[in-house]
């Protein structure tokens, strides 16, 4: 290669996912597809099993649901039985409850799961609800087993919370909050006043419809596969990454990560990156949603005594209306070890990419108007759709606009959008929100299935040599295959470049 070649890579590591279930992967047992897909068809097309409420949440639970929620002193007990035997209990549990668009609306449900789905306490660290659908441990095997396990937890357990006020004490149930009419319209003002109980007889009813259909559909089985989930997605997540980045991608020049948690920067420090590569991190570290986006410089090709952080610089340029959110873009100035000026960048698009452009602008901006010139590295999840519309930013709409400042892609100047997808996933039916759910045939077609990764570069200084894309952890992509899987840990695909300086250009 020519001398001032660099090797670059970029990934989108993925915030950690509390749902194991939430997304179809590949899974080498063939227990998980055979549930995975009795699921779907139990939701789809209950027939029989589409049994009354009262039979999967029973007249004893509720009674005992009742007993606990006078015991709190909450107002609104007798409203939230008469509801209960009047438009609950003789529900069926699919076409009635679960699939039921009113409930949805109300926040019912998925409400008191965001709240206390996964609980970050100061002297336990994660605590979960019993529940399918995050990272319990506990065996929800039976029916009874599980309805002592969730009273226990929702209101004998006690967790200790940061709050505006400082440490507190509560007991999960207190952490509930009223549903708000002015906020969620769907909801009755008489709701709203009995919205705390009727919330929690809400989850206590859809927790026992998940746990009821795991155990129809994969009796004494599906406990040990979501605890071999667990393990794999979750618990093993970070060692998996930064596995994957020190033993494939450790000669990387420049590796540009997003959604990166804080205490993954602290296990990045302790292994091999940490030697060979400099680490750099936003001086303001988004800590509450925890995804941010980081830089690793190597060492041998980086002097880490030139680091300037330029984010604040760069952001201050931003119209209001551009939807980035703390920890989404990251810059810096850094002189290589020959003394080369660089502006190097990592940013996090929105869902619908409708950040990406005014972003990719303030940026190339900032380069252009720097008092010396500086040679530009951009890696990003662009969150580009092989077909864009007024609401999505489409790839061919993006690669339009970077040209047109003057820049290229480790893609060249006109990929294929049907040939750099870097992203195939798609809901399952275990999470709280069915209307987003995909079939397991329909994940071509109806998934994120995008073209959403990219490195920029300005055109004049380099040109790519190679590229590749990874979603095996081995330097090799397989189509088709819904990812993350037990051995990839990340939803989007690591894309790596290498690239040489411009002919004509001075050496770098």
């Amino acid at each position: 290669m020519v001398e001032g070649s660099l090797s670059l890579s970029s990934w989108n590591i993925a915030a950690v996912n509390n749902n194991p279930f939430e997304y179809w992967i590949t899974h080498n047992n063939d227990g998980y597809n055979k549930l995975m897909l009795g699921v779907q068809d139990f939701i789809e097309a209950p027939g029989d099993k589409d049994l009354l409420v009262s039979e999967v949440f029973t007249a004893d639970m509720f009674r005992e649901l009742k007993d606990a929620m006078i015991a709190e002193g909450w107002k609104g007990i007798d409203e939230t039985e008469a509801e209960w035997d009047a438009n609950y209990k003789n529900r069926k549990i699919i076409s009635g409850f679960l699939k039921d668009k009113e409930i949805g609306a109300k926040r019912l449900a998925s409400m008191p799961d965001r709240i206390t789905n996964t609980i970050n306490t100061v002297n336990e660290g994660a605590v979960c609800r019993p529940t399918v659908i995050n990272l319990y441990e506990g065996n929800l095997e039976t029916a009874a087993g599980w309805w002592s396990q969730w009273k226990d937890f929702m209101f004998t357990k006690e967790v200790q919370i940061k709050t505006k006020a400082g440490v507190e004490t509560k007991k999960v149930c207190q952490l509930l909050e009223k549903i708000k009419n002015s906020k969620y319209p769907a909801i009755t003002v008489a709701e709203e006043e009995i919205s705390i109980p009727l919330q929690t007889l809400c989850q206590a009813i859809f927790d026992a419809i998940l746990v009821h259909i795991m155990n129809t559909e994969s009796p004494g089985t599906w406990h040990a596969l979501k605890m071999s989930m667990c393990e794999a997605l979750n618990k093993k997540k970070d060692d998996s990454t930064l596995s994957i980045l020190s033993d494939v991608y450790g000669d990387s020049d420049v590796i540009f990560l997003q959604e990166v948690a804080a205490t993954f920067i602290d296990k990045a420090q302790k292994t091999s990156l940490g030697s060979s590569h400099h680490i750099l991190v936003p001086e303001k570290l988004d800590g509450k949603r925890d995804q941010n986006s980081i830089i690793l410089a190597k060492k041998a090709t980086f002097t880490v005594e030139t680091v300037k952080e330029v984010t604040s610089d760069i952001e201050s340029s931003f119209d209001a209306s551009v939807p980035v959110a703390g920890g989404d873009l990251f810059a810096v100035t850094i002189d290589d070890v020959n003394g080369k000026k660089f502006v190097l960048a990592s940013f996090h698009g929105d869902t619908n990419g409708l950040a990406t452009l005014p972003v990719v602008t303030a940026v190339n901006s900032f380069v252009d108007n720097l008092s010396e010139p500086h040679k530009f590295l951009f890696g990003l999840d662009a969150n580009t759709n092989v077909e864009g519309s007024s609401k999505i930013l489409g790839m061919n709409e993006f690669v339009s606009h970077y040209l047109q400042l003057g820049l290229t892609s480790c893609w060249g100047d006109t990929p294929d959008p049907l040939r750099i997808k870097t992203t195939y996933n798609a809901r399952t039916y275990l999470q709280p929100q069915l209307n987003k759910a995909i079939r397991s045939d329909e994940k071509e077609s109806k998934g994120n299935n995008n073209p959403n990764d990219f490195i920029l570069f300005k055109k004049a200084d380099f040109q790519p040599l190679s590229v590749l894309k990874d979603n095996t952890g081995k330097k090799e992509y397989v189509e088709g295959m819904s990812f993350p899987t037990l051995e990839f840990p990340s939803d989007h695909g690591v894309i790596s470049t290498k690239v040489e300086p411009v002919l004509g250009k001075e050496e770098l």
